[in-house]
């Protein structure tokens, strides 16, 4: 077998890392994403962001929505949960937010893509994770993907990967001894932390960025037993797959 064959389960995991991530995050930050929304009557801000895409843990207090998502500022989990609140379920929020994930892949995933062979090796990788104290990531598996909408069906497991990594992420970081509010602001800078709802921020002591490199390394190491149900050619294939199909992402 060839070396462009041949993929090793950390090599993998680097190269499919950030377009996952970063795929999710456009389809998040849309205002497509938002317009729907407001269609289905949730109110300009983040009650569908927060109600849709926490809805899959229930009828849960504030607070605990706020333990289980970590990254996003107090505040701005609180309010947005709150305000989504009224509008529907947290059930049904959560099948509104997945029925906007899917329409968001079907408009933006390339038409030329092998989203069948993608779909399988993805939900090979999702059925190998361990989903134990990751109870985000578990209530976006839970949740049903269509088998007539390939196409949307693969947006969805993007979003159930991305969901996974994020979550290993976050018990990451807490073991590194970062705070959250600190693993943002080192990742995205002081502005960028207030605008994902934390209070004045402030800079982090050069000493802890070493802590989040370490994170980064920690949360691949949890996501190694995901990408080991892959063989080293089925490896290569869903990195192939991945670059193909988040292509139109803003680099």
């Amino acid at each position: 077998m060839s070396d462009l064959q041949r993929m090793e389960i950390f090599d993998c995991i680097s190269v499919v890392a950030r377009p996952l991530h970063d795929f999710g995050d456009e389809f998040m930050s849309d205002e497509a994403t938002a317009a729907i929304g407001l269609s289905a009557g949730f109110a300009p801000g983040r009650g569908f962001y927060c109600r849709g895409r926490f809805g899959v843990l229930g009828e849960a207090p504030a607070s605990v929505v706020q333990a289980v998502q970590g990254f996003l500022g107090p505040h701005l989990a609180t309010a947005g949960w709150l305000a989504g609140r009224p509008v529907m379920p947290a059930e049904e929020a959560a099948a509104c937010y997945g029925q906007a994930v899917r329409t968001w892949g079907r408009a933006h995933i390339p038409g030329d893509v092998d989203v069948e062979h993608f779909n399988h090796l993805a939900q090979q990788l999702i059925d190998a994770a361990d989903a134990d104290a990751l109870p985000l990531f578990a209530g976006w598996r839970a949740q049903p993907c269509p088998g007539d909408d390939p196409v949307g069906a693969a947006m969805q497991r993007v979003h159930v990967l991305r969901e996974h990594r994020g979550a290993c992420h976050l018990a990451a970081v807490r073991l590194c001894g970062l705070s959250a509010q600190a693993a943002m602001v080192i990742n995205l800078g002081v502005e960028q932390a207030a605008h994902y709802g934390w209070h004045e921020p402030r800079a982090v002591a050069a000493t802890q960025v070493p802590l989040l490199q370490r994170a980064e390394q920690l949360t691949d190491e949890m996501q190694a037993p995901l990408y080991a149900a892959l063989t080293d050619r089925q490896r290569t294939e869903f990195a192939r797959l991945v670059n193909a199909l988040t292509a139109c992402r803003v680099a």
